[in-house]
């Protein structure tokens, strides 16, 4: 509790707490780094955060707005840890069209093989290097 008496709850325990984050650990780097603001403003690890706040949290090439609607220093179920925000209708529709996008998208390793050859490519190999016949 802070001094007015109203519940809060150090921001790298709550992103942990509502899986947002698979450890503490990460959820304080992404913090160190400026991916998560509360209200638009970078913060730090040990922010207090109280319930109604806007979250943004970016990971990787995703970006969720959150609002939080409640508080939690331990981490439980998924069910239970979806009940601790509720993400914004622009940021859960801008998190599907660019999915979509990517689905379109060629993956560009998807294309290269690697590894060794095959025993039949490596003959293959060996006969044009040779100027044979292959």
């Amino acid at each position: 509790m802070d001094e007015q008496g109203s519940l809060s709850v150090r921001i790298d325990k709550w992103l942990w707490a509502a899986r947002l984050f698979k450890t503490r650990t990460l959820a304080q780097e992404a913090i160190e780094l400026g991916r998560v603001k509360v209200g638009g403003e970078r913060v730090k690890a040990s922010r207090g955060l109280k319930e109604g706040a806007f979250v943004t949290v970016k990971r990787g090439d995703d970006t969720m707005e959150v609002i939080v609607t409640g508080l939690s220093e331990k981490r439980g179920s998924a069910s239970d840890a979806a009940k601790l925000y509720e993400e914004t209708e622009s940021s859960r529709n801008l998190r599907r069209a660019r999915k979509d996008i990517l689905k379109l998208a060629a993956d560009p390793a998807a294309s290269i093989r690697g590894g060794r050859p095959t025993k039949r490519e490596g003959r293959r190999l060996r006969a044009f290097r040779r100027g044979g016949d292959y």
